[in-house]
């Protein structure tokens, strides 16, 4: 009796076990994963492509010097404004005026010698004419021998006008060569502007800008009624980019204040990593484009090469259809097949399986809380919304989160909707 009692209560308990372990596994299969749920609604969406710079000024001019010498006189400082044609500076002019002086009397010398050559030829002339003259009243007294050469010193004395009329023209180019010399020693303003940069003192000596741009340049005129700024735009967000979009602008020196701008030119040359980093491998550059945006309404205080960042507006959608970005995730849709539908008909010969394709799409919560993942097509971006073009309805509801939840989940899955965290509730970011 007790040993059938004994086995009796060893048989319940495995049955107790048993049931425990079933109960577990049915448990575990039907757990609902939490994620967060969205219905799918409108919204205003904006696209636009964001890229930092600095600010300048549209029309800039380095001054130069196109002669060489010691700086006797600085008429501004840096932050000046000036007039076109006001005077900036002046090179000492000593040797420049001894040229021209040394000039003047070449040109001086070179038309009395002129004079004096004609003086020579009209002599000649009149000996020859005397002469022949002479010869045809009385052949026998003047030979043909002689006519000949008077009429040779003729020509001569002619070459000889002619060529000094060619000096004169000749020191007077040298005149002109040296006056310009001696006026490229005052160097006035070339536009209406302020000086941006002053990069000399005075007593200094300037040396030509044909020998070096970068220390050649005395000083900087910017127009800084017309500032712009010049920001390094991806070559995936450039293509979206057009000349006329609005844009704005946050310059780092005014952080409260956000400015209008427009963009006004878009480089057709790119501006690739190698060029500063110096790295020679095509698979590793960054390909960046100049995107020129002028500012609309920049504060007098703005100054050149201040950092700026453009937020450009390249696209907008009001009352689209949206879904939040994160809700966008990657699933193979279906196999792509070698001919036709890879789905086999009674009676026909299936069709050979070659591979899968990835689309992009969501995953619809049914009524049942199981999940679907459904391809859906989007258009622009915005902040935090994509723009659906297909694939979804107003009110259908969709996994919006998180990141990991929608990564694991595949379909069939249950569903629950995560609780809204309570006011004062932090969480951890890994």
């Amino acid at each position: 009796m007790k040993k059938r009692t004994k086995s009796i209560v060893a048989v319940a308990a495995l049955a107790a076990v048993v049931l425990i372990g079933v109960v577990a596994a049915t448990k575990g299969r039907t757990k609902a994963v939490e994620v967060k749920i969205e219905a799918v609604g409108t919204r205003d969406l904006v696209a636009s492509v964001t890229a930092s710079g600095q600010v300048a000024s549209h029309t800039k001019v380095d001054v130069a010097s196109d002669v060489s010498g010691r700086i006797t006189r600085l008429a501004v400082k840096e932050g000046d404004m000036v007039k076109k044609g006001q005077f900036l500076l002046e090179i000492d002019p000593s040797q420049y005026q001894a040229a021209v002086g040394r000039n003047v009397a070449a040109v001086a010398s070179s038309r009395a010698q002129v004079e004096q050559a004609k003086a020579t030829l009209a002599q000649a002339q009149s000996t020859y004419q005397r002469t022949a003259d002479l010869q045809k009243r009385n052949p026998k007294l003047v030979s043909a021998d002689q006519i000949d050469q008077l009429l040779t010193a003729v020509k001569v004395n002619q070459a000889l006008v002619d060529n000094a009329t060619h000096g004169v023209a000749q020191a007077e180019a040298a005149l002109r060569d040296a006056q310009s010399s001696l006026d490229k020693t005052t160097i006035v303003s070339p536009i209406d502007g302020q000086v941006t940069r002053l990069n000399v003192e005075q007593g200094e000596t300037a040396i030509q800008g044909t020998l070096n741009k970068d220390a050649a340049t005395l000083l900087t005129v910017s127009d800084m009624s017309n500032l712009e700024t010049k920001v390094k735009v991806n070559e995936t967000d450039v293509a979206h980019v057009k000349v006329g979009d609005s844009a704005i602008v946050q310059i780092d020196a005014f952080p409260d204040t956000t400015f209008r701008g427009k963009v006004t030119e878009i480089s057709n040359s790119s501006l690739t990593a190698a060029a500063t980093t110096g790295t020679s491998s095509q698979a590793d550059q960054a390909v960046d484009y100049y995107v020129t945006v002028q500012l609309l309404n920049p504060p007098p205080q703005t100054r050149p090469d201040f950092s700026a960042t453009a937020k450009i507006i390249t696209d907008t959608r009001p009352h689209a259809l949206a879904i939040p970005i994160i809700a966008l995730t990657i699933r193979e849709n279906g196999p792509v097949t070698s001919g036709g539908d890879s789905a086999t008909a009674v009676g026909k010969t299936p069709v050979k399986e070659v591979g899968k394709k990835d689309a992009d799409g969501v995953f619809v919560v049914g009524a049942d809380n199981k999940v679907t993942f459904r391809p859906v097509k989007v258009g622009i971006a915005g902040e935090q919304y994509f723009e659906v073009l297909s694939g979804l309805k107003p009110g259908e509801k969709i996994v919006a989160g998180t990141y990991q939840a929608i990564r694991d989940l595949k379909d069939g899955t249950v569903v629950r909707a995560a609780k809204p965290a309570k006011k004062g509730d932090s969480t951890k970011s890994s």
